[in-house]
């Protein structure tokens, strides 16, 4: 999609497409008054503004939009509307042992149960073991220190689906 294409789009068409890069309602909102945008760093920009904006509520509603790391089954099933991004996104566990993906199934159940959401990480380029040593250091993470790296990486995720947004 070229820029143009994507400030042409129509109102419920831009919402959708906003909406694969992430899902925080708020966000969505905010965003759709940028348009259109003069080009991909106007983007960018407004997209992390306004990410910065929304609540933290936001932010959990905006993780609530991914797989669990190393649940492929999910990944196929529930999120096949990303899943052209997000099996690229972890293309590091696709390959991962039987042992880390238990491992994985562990450490989310434990995360989610310490913070009440799912472990959110910019999954590009990274290894499954590199993920799953992320997943075990987080766990020692505060809460309040938790959602803000949390946010941080939902932001590096959005930032990269723009991007791809503009050259698929």
């Amino acid at each position: 999609m070229t820029l143009k294409d994507l400030n042409t789009l129509s109102p419920e068409q831009l919402q959708q497409t906003l909406r694969q890069c992430c899902g925080a309602t708020a966000w969505i909102e905010k965003m759709k008054h940028e348009f259109p945008v003069a080009d991909e760093e106007s983007l960018l920009e407004a997209a992390a503004r306004h990410w910065h904006t929304c609540s933290e509520e936001d932010w959990k509603e905006a993780f609530t939009h991914h797989p669990k790391i190393g649940d492929l089954h999910a990944l196929q099933q529930k999120f096949a509307s990303t899943a052209h991004w997000t099996s690229g996104e972890q293309a590091g566990t696709i390959d991962a042992s039987t042992v880390i993906l238990q491992a994985f199934a562990k450490g989310n159940m434990l995360y989610e149960d310490k913070f009440g959401y799912i472990f959110i990480v910019c999954a590009t380029g990274r290894s499954a073991p590199e993920m799953l040593s992320l997943l075990t250091e987080r766990l020692k993470n505060t809460p309040e220190d938790e959602i803000k790296i949390a946010m941080g990486e939902q932001e590096k995720i959005t930032t990269i689906r723009l991007k791809k947004l503009l050259t698929a």
